[in-house]
């Protein structure tokens, strides 16, 4: 004999499809939980792995503090940098200069193409110290001494170059020349002065996994970038890297009493907060809004019981009549409406899981069939769609959608519960 209820006992008992228009709807208001669960957990997760690919993306190209001064370059560099080194907190600390450049190709054939990005001048001897650029090299070697340089895997497909192709590069400073000579010249046939520019050769191309890194920066030496804008041995910052990258607020204001008021000092997260913040925003309004969908799901079990309850009415009659008690009949549309639930949510989270796991084909799928691509990279910054099951985020999920489903039931079981026994037999 069963220890059960015989609350649940009913309830399971008619939960039972037999063909009825009640268990047509207990079954899509199940289908309907399992699809909002679902649908919840990939939201979730793809927002939750964009936030932690991000950070790990930005964080392995751009350090975890970057050490400037305003308006001026930092001369005598090494000073800084052993004070800096000295803190527990820091890993590696480097030089850089960086600025915008414009880009001209040498093509054998056809005309030359222009682009504008960013150069940053790095010492190869401690910039694996604060990053992961040269050790992301897919094409060619890291070497950038002499007229060397790196390029983004996007980059060198924006302008069709490869590994060994040369370059013609203008600073700012060069292009500030140039329109000096125009402005001395003007009114004359020809101008007097001719400005050349620095020929790079591509020796590697790097992926850092990031659409922006790849297509907007191009890497050489510290020496380089510093002749391109005039900085003779002044560099222009400093990176910073730190064994916890949470520490980055704290280690901010160490250096900042030691170094004084004429550095200024960023964090990763202030550098980037736009972004971080954006995607934060995101994951919570996509939250609530699609948790509306879990609602929706409850109004058909709610409708499903309200019928049942009609069908019922003599049954309910019955069990009153022989001493059922108001809590108990309750008890019973409670039980449905958590059953559905709880197949709903456990339904939802296997296919959610499913889902997550080959999202990525799926989505390779969909571009073979139609065409079209959902999260193309110039847009969404990745090759492929990130996600990061969170056990907290999961818990709300199906924890929430469990309540929600349970709370559908509270109406058609006070209904039931409140009917009297003549009632519920009179019409019989």
């Amino acid at each position: 004999m069963s220890r059960l209820p015989f609350e649940v006992l009913l309830a399971l008992r008619y939960l039972r499809p037999k063909r009825t228009f009640v268990s047509t709807i207990t079954l899509i208001s199940i289908i309907g939980v399992m699809l909002g669960v679902a649908v919840l957990m990939v939201v979730i997760s793809v927002m939750t792995g964009f936030d932690r690919q991000l950070r790990d993306k930005i964080l392995g190209f751009d350090a975890h503090l970057k050490v400037t001064m305003e308006d001026v370059p930092i001369r005598e560099h090494e000073g800084p940098m052993s004070v800096i080194a000295s803190n527990r907190y820091v890993k590696g600390v480097a030089p850089f200069v960086t600025g915008p450049v414009m880009v001209k190709t040498q093509p054998i054939q056809g005309s030359a193409k222009m682009v504008f990005p960013m150069i940053r001048g790095i010492d190869p001897k401690v910039e694996r110290n604060v990053s992961a650029l040269l050790s992301s090299i897919v094409d060619g070697t890291n070497d950038v001494r002499g007229n060397g340089i790196l390029v983004g895997h996007e980059f060198a497909l924006n302008l069709k170059v490869r590994v060994g192709d040369r370059l013609s590069l203008y600073s700012a400073r060069d292009i500030e020349k140039w329109d000096e000579i125009v402005k001395k010249s003007r009114g004359k046939e020809e101008l007097q002065e001719g400005l050349l520019p620095t020929e790079f050769e591509i020796r590697g191309i790097f992926d850092m996994g990031y659409y922006d890194f790849n297509a907007q920066f191009v890497i050489c030496s510290l020496a380089n970038a510093q002749d391109l804008y005039g900085l003779e041995d002044s560099v222009q910052g400093l990176m910073i890297m730190l064994h916890e990258p949470d520490k980055a607020q704290q280690v901010r204001d160490e250096l900042g009493r030691l170094l004084g008021r004429s550095y200024l000092i960023k964090t990763w997260e202030e550098e980037h907060a736009y972004i971080l913040d954006a995607l934060i925003v995101e994951k919570n309004v996509m939250f609530y809004l699609l948790f509306f969908i879990m609602i929706v799901a409850a109004f058909g079990i709610t409708s499903a019981l309200i019928t049942f309850v009609v069908q019922k009415t003599r049954e309910i009659g019955i069990l009153k009549a022989l001493g059922a008690s108001s809590r108990q009949i309750m008890a019973i549309f409670f039980s449905q409406s958590l059953l559905v639930g709880l197949l709903g949510v456990t339904a939802g989270f296997g296919f959610g899981m499913l889902a997550i796991s080959y999202r990525n084909e799926f989505l390779l799928f969909l571009r073979r069939a139609t065409g079209f691509e959902l999260f193309p990279a110039k847009i969404y910054q990745f090759t492929e769609l990130p996600a990061l099951v969170d056990p907290g985020d999961i818990t709300m999920i199906c924890g929430g959608s469990l309540v929600i489903c349970v709370l559908a039931g509270l109406f058609p079981a006070w209904n039931a519960g409140r009917l009297k026994p003549v009632e519920a037999l009179r019409h019989e």
